[in-house]
């Protein structure tokens, strides 16, 4: 089968930043389903990972990545129940495995939704990774129960990227949360406001902008850019007992004691920690993309696709990926085979 990714952690305007290459098609065995890819996203892990997993080295053999695939179940293994031959699926796999760059791929039926039935291929890859994580963020992390926290306000920060898209949608239709989102472009503001936005901010002056729209301080704020460089306005804006939310990570200690006097939650998301651990509650995954596939089909929920680059090849990888090193795109950059 055809694949795509890389022997050394090079610059993405370096000719061998990706190579392509012929690998075995797979077998799958136990859970894991095989599936025929139609169509990939690129989120920001993936040029993470590309910068750094083979810095100092040149890998013997590729490195897979990719993590949003559309596709057709074409083998399962003997202790598949979920899905069968010939259904459609999406998800986003498993960050300790090999990647959705390639032709096909397994993966554990487990962490694998239905396709949303009315969404087009691009329209359904485009979608769950992020949504992942602005679920397991505002559900599993926080625990946000509308019935009691209905009205709460929630501050995204990076409103317009990938995860901020569909994390909107998620804390106003769903949780029934008064959003708030960052962005500092008139494009970037008016798409946080179409997908549902209270209220949005330019995360350059924030706490001023807090004050103007009548909430100095708010119940949570979900980190989906840069928490290191946002920790010390976070700790003053959070209301006593809020919850903060990252996903960023930070290559610096933070200082938790400013959240010590207002008995403030701090909390890590990884979307990957269900599968990295093979987690007793792993086919929560499952549960969730299924969840939203009805909400994608009944409208609820809309898709954030604004990009669509058509054909598997090295150079659409390569573009997809300078998008994403940009830091200015909207929404998101689907790959269509």
């Amino acid at each position: 089968m055809k694949a795509i990714g890389f022997k050394q952690s090079l610059p993405i305007s370096d000719q061998n930043s990706f190579i392509e290459f012929e690998t075995e098609k797979p077998t799958p065995t136990g859970f894991d389903l095989l599936v025929k890819i139609q169509a990939i996203s690129v989120n920001p892990v993936d040029f993470k990972i590309r910068k750094n997993a083979a810095k100092d080295t040149v890998l013997d053999t590729p490195k897979i990545i990719g993590w949003d695939a559309v596709g057709v179940v074409e083998a399962v293994g003997e202790l598949t129940s979920k899905f069968k031959v010939g259904d459609e699926v999406y998800y986003a796999g498993d960050i300790t495995r090999p990647g959705s760059n390639a032709e096909y791929q397994l993966i554990d039926e487990r962490i694998v939704g239905r396709k949303p039935s009315s969404l087009s291929v691009a329209e359904a890859a485009a979608m769950p990774l992020t949504t992942l994580t602005a679920w397991e963020s505002i559900f599993d992390r926080i625990k946000i129960n509308p019935a009691v926290d209905l009205g709460k306000t929630v501050l995204i920060l990076a409103g317009a990227g990938g995860v901020g898209s569909i994390a909107i949608q998620i804390a106003k239709k769903l949780a029934g949360l008064t959003v708030i989102a960052t962005a500092s472009r008139p494009e970037t503001a008016d798409w946080c406001k179409e997908l549902g936005a209270d209220f949005v901010v330019n995360h350059r002056n924030l706490k001023e902008e807090l004050v103007k729209i009548g909430h100095d301080q708010v119940d949570y704020i979900l980190d989906f850019v840069d928490l290191a460089g946002y920790w010390d306005v976070a700790a003053e804006i959070i209301k006593p007992q809020g919850h903060i939310v990252s996903i960023t990570g930070s290559s610096k200690p933070l200082n938790l004691d400013v959240l010590k006097m207002k008995s403030v939650s701090f909390s890590w998301e990884l979307m990957y920690t269900r599968s990295m651990f093979t987690t007793a509650d792993i086919e929560k995954q499952n549960e969730i993309l299924n969840t939203v596939a009805d909400l994608l089909d009944n409208g609820t929920l809309k898709t954030t696709l604004t990009t669509t680059l058509e054909g598997f090849t090295v150079e659409n990888l390569k573009e997809a990926h300078r998008l994403q090193e940009s830091g200015k795109t909207i929404g998101k950059t689907v790959i269509l085979y």
